[in-house]
């Protein structure tokens, strides 16, 4: 009983200084809404070009491994590809960031098994030739994934995510501290703050990429209805999925209703698109 008051306690400390150390976070619109209305503020404790170059070095280091193990572009047709359908939807990142064309970006294909693919802060893609071969993906389902992930390092949702890191760290240490709860004390908390924060804004990120990125899609004049069957195929590979308030991606039921809203949405974009 004892324990539990302190948790309780500890969580009311830890939730009361969050805000007030949220609060006292930069305050930024990252991007513009587009026609998806993609428009919610967010609060950084991080600076964009620190966590820009740490990526860049990160990702230099990475495709050098890569290169080194000959897992690196392998395949020329693929890496081509990969890059007209990553260079298309480039060209229509300054609907949401007038500065994003001029990024520094990279595109490369790495030969692994794993079906993935992912953009680091700045614009440095790389793309698993597993997603490509195992899925069978079409040019629309292709512009669909890399298009996901062009728009999460447009929204800068891992320098939001480590801004609510560091803050959400800093508080639950010190509350733990100052009540004296030791490490198990300490444990619920952040289990807390994965409940009531931590994953519940990991879902929320996945829902703004899967909405920009059929923007951005349908802008390049790809099919934006191609991210429906993508995540389906995506969900078939992934085999059974964990219960929705337990992972940071939302069902597939909800993606796909979702992604069914906004892809009809955007359609008149891509038949513009389609057309000219």
């Amino acid at each position: 009983m004892r324990l539990t008051k302190r948790f309780f306690a500890l969580s009311s400390v830890a939730t009361v200084s969050l805000v007030l150390m949220l609060a006292a976070c930069e305050t930024v619109q990252t991007t513009q809404s587009g026609l998806v209305g993609v428009d919610r503020q967010q609060r950084m404790a991080v600076s964009a070009q620190e966590l820009d170059q740490a990526a860049g070095k990160q990702y230099a280091t990475l495709i050098a491994e890569q290169k080194q193990k000959n897992a690196l572009n392998r395949n020329a047709a693929q890496v081509t590809r990969v890059r007209s359908i990553a260079n298309k939807l480039i060209a229509q990142t300054s609907v949401f960031r007038p500065d994003a064309p001029r990024w520094q970006w990279e595109v490369n294909v790495l030969t692994s098994p794993e079906v993935n693919a992912w953009c680091m802060p700045g614009g440095k893609i790389a793309v698993y030739t597993g997603l490509i071969e195992k899925l069978q993906v079409t040019d629309d389902e292709l512009a669909a994934v890399i298009g996901h992930e062009i728009s999460h390092a447009l929204r800068e949702h891992a320098r939001e995510r480590a801004s609510e890191q560091i803050v959400a760290g800093s508080v639950i240490s010190i509350g733990s501290a100052l009540l004296g709860v030791g490490s198990l004390g300490q444990k619920g908390a952040e289990y807390t703050y994965m409940g009531l924060v931590g994953l519940p804004n990991s879902r929320s990120h996945e829902t703004e990429a899967d909405r920009i990125g059929v923007e951005l899609a349908a802008r390049a004049g790809y099919d934006p209805r191609a991210a429906i069957t993508l995540w389906q195929k995506m969900g078939q590979v992934g085999g059974s999925a964990p219960p929705t308030f337990l992972s940071t991606h939302p069902s597939s039921a909800d993606r796909s209703s979702d992604l069914t809203v906004y892809a009809q949405r955007v359609m008149p974009l891509y038949l513009q698109a389609k057309n000219r």
